[in-house]
């Protein structure tokens, strides 16, 4: 809990909303926040953290007409690039998960990351399911989460797209480019069956340092053909 406090102090360091890698985004003034859903309990030591950023164009790719992912997929609120699915904390051999919480995302902590994280259902998910194993509050675990996402900084996917070649290699490649402190061991890439770009994994160890990661969080090796749906 020390190592969380002290992200939350340099909360200042990084004022301001925090936005996906939007072409546009606008926040709905009418906004439902469920309760998140609920699981089997699993609480263990935490090793480490991964930190889940999806690309929007793919999975928004056929559900554009779906009320589930109005918020994220219709373009009512803009169109998104790499958004948060969420911060997670890694255990030994697996994960802790829906650790007991009576606190609920309140619509105004929604609605402050909404640019980041398009969906209140998933906020709610997330917080449920991931963030309650590491704070006792859901304004802690989206300021924690802020604050990593804010220190990053994004290729240009619309270009990498476009390359000749492109493999899982030369993705890990382009952000490791763009984030001098990140090596490529230490960057998952996970492609759907048909070898399109579905998220990035960032390993953090418990120091909440980059680190490498493990190789199922590894995802696709270099050499793996992939492809990124530009969605527009």
């Amino acid at each position: 809990m020390r190592k969380i406090a002290l992200f939350v102090g340099l909360a200042g360091l990084c004022a301001g909303p925090a936005f996906a890698q939007s072409y546009q985004c606008r926040v709905p003034q009418n906004l439902l926040v469920p309760e998140g859903k609920s699981g089997q309990p699993r609480q263990l030591p935490v090793t480490g953290y991964t930190f889940a950023l999806s690309w929007s164009p793919e999975f928004c790719k056929n559900r554009q007409s779906s009320p589930r992912h109005r918020s994220q997929c219709s373009g009512r609120n803009g169109r998104f690039g790499m958004v948060v699915h969420g911060l997670w904390p890694d255990g030994r051999s697996t994960w802790p998960q829906y650790c007991r919480t009576a606190q609920r995302v309140s619509v105004p902590e929604a609605k402050r990351n909404m640019c980041m994280m398009p969906s209140a259902r998933l906020m709610a998910d997330q917080w449920r399911k991931h963030g309650a194993c590491l704070t006792r509050k859901p304004e802690t675990y989206f300021k924690v989460t802020r604050i990593l996402w804010n220190s990053l900084k994004h290729p240009d996917y619309d270009r990498l797209s476009r390359e000749d070649g492109l493999t899982a290699g030369r993705i890990r490649a382009a952000f490791t480019r763009a984030n001098p402190d990140w090596t490529p061991e230490m960057v998952g890439v996970k492609l759907n069956e048909r070898g399109w770009l579905q998220e990035l994994r960032l390993c953090y160890g418990k120091d909440w340092m980059p680190t490498r990661c493990k190789r199922s969080q590894l995802g696709a090796r270099d050499n793996v053909s992939a492809k990124i749906w530009r969605g527009l």
